[in-house]
Parts: C-alpha cells; sequence; structure tokens
C-alpha cells in the first residue's frame, strides 16, 4: 500500500488540527465492547503501515505484528486469559473482589482482529545504537508504536483493548513465533459497540482519573 502523501516540505499544524489532536487523545479509550463486523479489507494493514513510522533506539524497528486469525489459537490465548483473571481476582477480597468480577477486562470474544505486537531483541537494524546503557529502550520502542496505533486507530473509528491479563510466555509460545519474539501487546480491535468520553474502570467504580500535576510533575 503506497498512498502516503507526498510532503514537499514540513507541514504547518494550525490552531484547529491542535484542537482536534487533543480530542483524539481525549477519546483515545481502552475498549472492551465490540461488534462483531469485520474491518474494512486492508484498513488494519493500512495501520501498521503508520505504525511504522514510530520512533525506535537507534532506529532499530524492533516492532513485529502477528495477525492472529486462527480459531484454534485465538482460543488458546482466551484460556489463557480465563486461567490469569481468575488467579488476579484471588488476590482481592470482599468488595475490590465482587468488583474485580464485574469488570470486562477483555474484548476477547467480539473483537473481529486480534493482534499480537512483539519485540524482536535479535534485530539487525540500528546496530544496537543507543542499547548498550538502556537495553530496555528495544521493547520501550514497540510500546511507543503501539501508542502510535492505537491513536491512528481512534481517529478511524476503530476501538483498541490491549489484553495485559494473559501468560505472555504462553502467548509467545501459541503463536509459533521466533525465540528472540517476546510479546508486549495483545491487542483486539473492531468497531466499537459505545463511545464514552470516560474510561470504562472510571464508570465502573474501580479507578478514576489523576487530573491534575500534584505528585505526578516534580521539580529539580
Amino acid at each position: 500500500m503506497t498512498d502516503a502523501l507526498p510532503i514537499d516540505h514540513p507541514p504547518r499544524f494550525d490552531a484547529a488540527f491542535r484542537r482536534q489532536l487533543e480530542q483524539l487523545y481525549r477519546w483515545r479509550r481502552d475498549v472492551r465492547r465490540f461488534r462483531v463486523e469485520p474491518l474494512d479489507e486492508g484498513l488494519l494493514d493500512r495501520l501498521i503501515q503508520l505504525t511504522m513510522l514510530s520512533p525506535s533506539v537507534g532506529n532499530s524497528q524492533p516492532w513485529r505484528f502477528v495477525k492472529v486469525d486462527d480459531p484454534d489459537r485465538r482460543a488458546a490465548v482466551r484460556s489463557s486469559f480465563e486461567r490469569c483473571n481468575q488467579a488476579a481476582l484471588a488476590e482481592y477480597e470482599g468488595q475490590r473482589a465482587a468488583l474485580y468480577a464485574r469488570l470486562k477486562l477483555a474484548g476477547l470474544d467480539r473483537a473481529p482482529a486480534h493482534l499480537a505486537v512483539l519485540v524482536d531483541h535479535a534485530t539487525d537494524c540500528g546496530g544496537r545504537l543507543g542499547q548498550r546503557t538502556m537495553p530496555e529502550t528495544l521493547t520501550w520502542s514497540v510500546v511507543g508504536a503501539v501508542h502510535a496505533l492505537w491513536l491512528l486507530a481512534r481517529a478511524h473509528g476503530i476501538g483498541v483493548g490491549w489484553v495485559s491479563i494473559i501468560d505472555a510466555e504462553r502467548v509467545r509460545d501459541v503463536l509459533a513465533v521466533p525465540a528472540t519474539w517476546s510479546l508486549v501487546a495483545y491487542l483486539c480491535l473492531g468497531w466499537p459497540e459505545e463511545e464514552h468520553l470516560d474510561p470504562e474502570l472510571e464508570r465502573a467504580g474501580w479507578q478514576g482519573r489523576i487530573s491534575n500535576l500534584d505528585g505526578v510533575v516534580v521539580q529539580r
């Protein structure tokens, strides 16, 4: 897919664009409730292609994407989620446990697209520049790419949910990827059933948003 817009000089982003960008950030949600209709043909590939414009340490470009379509592999991931979710529930007590049990924590059952995003620790790109002192930046580069994908998807009206309540090693084995690849994110993508400005966990009473800078920003 090569429909990128030619740019002869740096663009200038005006106030209207900045307002829309702020709205994009405010309306980006972790979606767990999806409609079952498939995404438009080629749209996910287009989003991945744009995601690959993300910055990476030493220009290492360590992201690897696995589109998980096989029903058996999806079922194995779902099974991992259910086991891990039960183990997580056991760590809570009383009202907190009851609330946790009611939370909708994944959209694995209805999301039309499943996408695993992994880091290739053996990437040949970048010559390991910038990794000697902080090798974790290789994984952080992939995390940045996930965030870029999330915003791109939202701009197209697509919801994204990050499923973290899974056994990453088990899922890596299920996907049958090279040994040098490690799971960073397992994502569900699809058209949202509903749209909300506030996070679902806030609506459910689990945790509100921090809205001020106290304790978040320090000055030295």
